[in-house]
């Protein structure tokens, strides 16, 4: 069984990473150090050179990585498939979507 941590405690990289583990969303104190240079991570702030991160927060933002609830790997090929970017959808040779705006790219030169 996993110890109830508060959500205001303040975790170091390498404890946040641990403790996500535990509660089920693997994670290593290496992608938190990425995410946190390149953003897109959970949000923390520094105690001198250290970065902490709060519980509550760091958890949150696991839970919003999750994706959606599927029956078979076929509905998740479909759901990728329906919602590929312009961009990610013509190198692929597949059309626009409905609605979608074009590009300055994509107007023709004369």
């Amino acid at each position: 069984m996993v110890p109830e941590i508060s959500d205001e405690a303040l975790l170091t990289r390498k404890a946040l990473a641990a403790a996500l583990t535990e509660r089920g969303y693997p994670t290593s104190p290496a992608t938190l150090a990425t995410k946190a240079t390149r953003g897109g991570g959970p949000p923390f702030r520094r105690f001198g050179p250290r970065p902490l991160y709060r519980w509550g927060d760091a958890l949150r933002w696991a839970q919003s990585r999750l994706g959606p609830l599927m029956r078979s790997t076929s509905e998740h090929a479909l759901l990728t498939e329906n919602n590929l970017p312009d961009e990610a959808a013509r190198r692929r040779g597949r059309p626009r979507k409905q609605g979608s705006v074009a590009s300055a790219s994509d107007a023709s030169t004369p």
